[in-house]
């Protein structure tokens, strides 16, 4: 029988004994360890078993599902939640990879998203997301320095500013190099204040004016690079990284994309308590990111559950202390946090 998220008691009957496998990515011990936490809770209160399955690419995730379709197991697949948004969401709905649409907005936690202040909460990287995956957190790229070596009047407000501040001070500043999120994320940030059209952001690619459109991204990079750590010969691998750097004198300014990704460092040692953090006045890129069930999941009901559960105040809350998840937003509860994907967000 179809599982309806609608027929709340047939899920919780349904979900009870099962165990749902979780893909999230794993690289952030806070975030594993709040992964544990809702997963005992959902175990206690609906007898529902969580194992995450770490990820360090969810790409491989969707080309499980994929691989699963093509051979055609569209039962007792081996990925029950995933969590994703953008390219790999798109990936999964061109591809018919997830449940049926409509279901994220029949949980009975729904009605606590935000979606009048949050636009990105039914709109995921310009595709309308239709119910077909469950909102569970928003974020924003955020910079930090050490004002211990930096003063706050040197700090950059732009992107046209930073190349500045990396021209008064070479060697300071570096991102890591796509395919890395967060190196993405700073190229979309670049990109979103120099394109000459931003509403362009926020539709498909015109193949006929692309070259035109990322130009002003190239120039800009062309400046930079030599500017970089290492004269841009080399390039951070990843967040952590970078936060090494800072904690370490290498650099100073880095970037993430959680706004308490410092303050989170600072209070398990990683990071100086003179780290402080900064955005630029004109807004910062900002999304939402999602949970999405495939369509061959083993345990639709557990999934349904687990998603439900992360959209509560009592987890949205306790996403706020550093010792958790590190306060990444607070969404889903009251008044939503971030901006609007592939643009720039209001501070």
């Amino acid at each position: 029988m179809a599982i309806d998220a609608a027929n709340w008691d047939q899920v919780l009957t349904e979900a009870r004994g099962e165990t749902v496998y979780f893909n999230a990515w794993g690289g952030s011990a806070n975030i594993n360890a709040y992964i544990q936490w809702a997963g005992d809770a959902v175990k206690t209160r609906y007898g529902v078993t969580v194992v995450q399955v770490k990820l360090d690419d969810t790409a491989k995730a969707v080309t499980s599902v994929l691989a699963e379709k093509t051979a055609g197991r569209n039962r007792h697949g081996s990925v029950d939640l995933i969590w994703i948004n953008g390219e790999n969401f798109a990936a999964m709905k061109r591809q018919d990879l997830l449940l049926s649409p409509g279901w994220a907005t029949k949980l009975p936690n729904w009605g606590l998203v935000d979606i009048e202040n949050q636009p990105t909460t039914t709109t995921d990287f310009t595709i309308p997301t239709e119910g077909l995956e469950s909102p569970w957190g928003a974020a924003k790229l955020v910079f930090f320095y050490d004002e211990a070596r930096t003063e706050k009047k040197d700090l950059p407000d732009s992107a046209k500013d930073l190349l500045s501040f990396a021209k008064a001070h070479p060697g300071r500043f570096s991102y890591p190099q796509p395919p890395d999120f967060i190196g993405s994320s700073f190229l979309k940030q670049v990109l979103s204040e120099l394109i000459g059209d931003p509403a362009k952001l926020q539709k498909p690619a015109d193949d006929a004016t692309f070259d035109a459109d990322v130009a002003p991204l190239f120039t800009y990079l062309d400046q930079l690079h030599p500017l970089l750590w290492r004269k841009g010969k080399a390039f951070p691998q990843n967040y952590p990284d970078m936060k090494q750097k800072l904690a370490d004198g290498e650099l100073d300014i880095i970037f993430a994309f959680n706004p308490a990704e410092a303050s989170a460092g600072i209070a398990v040692g990683e990071l100086p308590g003179s780290v402080r953090s900064f955005v630029f006045s004109k807004g910062t890129l900002g999304n939402t990111h999602f949970v999405g069930i495939p369509y061959n999941a083993n345990a639709k009901a557990g999934a349904l559950v687990l998603a439900n559960f992360l959209l509560s105040p009592e987890a949205q809350v306790r996403k706020q202390d550093l010792e958790n998840l590190g306060g990444s937003d607070g969404f889903g509860v009251g008044q939503a946090a971030g901006g609007r994907q592939g643009g720039v967000c209001s501070t």
